[in-house]
């Protein structure tokens, strides 16, 4: 297979609290240095990418999003970029799609790129549907009669025939997104960019969408997908690119790239700590303390016994009084499927809860088949407000034997997620 991507020592920085790169006398310090023959002194500062409060805390104002990015891509392949946010996976596919430039190294490919990296990217919003399609197929290099032909099968694609004379600012975003993948997948890209952007569209759209994927990488085109969802990038891709703070922590086959990444979670240790990585959104005025599994068997582990109940202990502070609380529990599976959800109100209703810590006990019937599972915890208000909420605070490890293993069952086998109680009966 021939290389259509090859990526050497990319890095990018960026300053803090500016809208540009520099300002006029860092501009003159560089052009300084650069007479003199030295390396510019601003790309010997900055703090890693990342967002947690320890590591964020340095002095620099600038900021590594990327450093010494290194990888070869041939024609082809489908390769999935994997990791947290802030990971650098977006800028990555800025400098591939040269939205912006590296501040070190290059990025070279060969052939016709289209890319989706965010809701509106490349569309006018003052143009109809129908004029950015023609304008996107022009940037991309092609003749207004090959843009032609493939008009009606992109507007059969999108779905939106209706609007497609409407200027495109009247869009919804999934109509956004809708149109915008039609027209990345159909005008014949020789290398195709997806960021996680279509998340936006709904399920039925996601699922048309990877399939135009697949048939895109059937026809030996090159495809690089970011998303969230685990699930996706299996199904789709063979190779995996796993990011983390801006660096490249692991390359390989799809399945090795899926565990290494979800083992670098950093997924706390049963001891009710909780890091402020796993406090993604936050009010202020409500704080998960700690969190436990209450396991009796296996004291600060979180090794369950198959069909065994699932127990766990919080403690919530709140900084004020609420009314119409509700509190929810996911539990989500090593390729990032959310298996099972439960509330609070599915039982009762919301609370009302006065200023000051209160104890959280969830106790969930555990019918999930062996593996490695994470559980989510949030606190709500009834009209959709988030109050807390943490993710991955608990790693679950479903054993293949029962607590009362009086038979020796070993449940080694694996379909689906969830076992449930079920009656048979068997006639004739």
């Amino acid at each position: 297979m021939s290389l259509v991507i090859k990526a050497e020592n990319i890095s990018k920085q960026y300053r803090l609290g500016a809208v540009g790169m520099s300002n006029l006398t860092d501009d003159v310090q560089r052009l300084i240095a650069r007479i003199r023959g030295k390396e510019d002194p601003f790309l010997k500062v900055g703090d890693e990418n990342s967002r947690d409060k320890a590591a964020s805390a340095g002095d620099s104002k600038f900021v590594w999003a990327l450093r010494d990015i290194n990888f070869e891509i041939n024609q082809g392949e489908v390769v999935g970029i994997i990791g947290k946010n802030g990971a650098g996976k977006s800028t990555l596919l800025k400098i591939l799609s040269r939205v912006t430039e590296p501040s070190i190294g290059r990025l070279k490919y060969k052939g016709r790129l289209a890319s989706l990296l965010e809701v509106g990217t490349g569309f006018h919003p003052d143009l109809s549907g129908r004029d950015n399609v023609f304008l996107n197929g022009a940037i991309l290099g092609m003749k207004k009669q090959e843009i032609a032909k493939k008009f009606d099968e992109i507007i059969e694609f999108s779905g939106v025939a209706k609007y497609i004379d409407t200027p495109v600012k009247r869009y919804s975003s999934g109509m956004y997104v809708r149109l915008a993948f039609a027209v990345a997948a159909h005008l014949d890209p020789d290398i195709l960019v997806i960021d996680e952007v279509l998340a936006v569209g709904d399920i039925e759209f996601q699922e048309k969408c990877l399939g135009k994927m697949k048939d895109v990488a059937g026809e030996g085109r090159t495809v690089l997908f970011v998303s969230h969802n685990m699930a996706s990038i299996k199904s789709l891709c063979k190779r995996g690119i796993v990011m983390q703070k801006g660096t490249v922590t692991f390359d390989g086959n799809i399945s090795d790239s899926i565990s290494n990444y979800l083992a670098g979670l950093n997924t706390g240790a049963n001891n009710g700590t909780i890091e402020t990585f796993h406090r993604t959104i936050n009010t202020g005025k409500v704080f998960f303390k700690t969190v436990e599994v209450k396991n009796e068997e296996f004291l600060n582990g979180n090794s369950i016994y198959f069909n065994h109940n699932l127990k766990i202990a919080c403690q919530v502070e709140f900084l004020t009084d609420f009314e119409n609380v509700l509190f929810d529990a996911r539990i989500i599976s090593a390729d990032g499927i959310e298996v099972l959800h439960t509330m609070n109100i599915y039982d009762g209703s919301f609370v009302n809860i006065q200023k000051g810590m209160i104890s959280l006990n969830i106790e969930l019937e555990n019918k999930l088949q062996p593996g490695k599972y994470f559980v989510n915890l949030g606190a709500h208000l009834s009209d959709g407000l988030t109050l807390d909420y943490l993710e991955h605070i608990l790693e679950l490890n479903i054993l293949n034997v029962g607590k009362d293993n009086e038979k020796g069952l070993i449940y080694d086998f694996k379909l689906g997620y969830y076992r449930p109680n079920t009656t048979w009966k068997i006639t004739q």
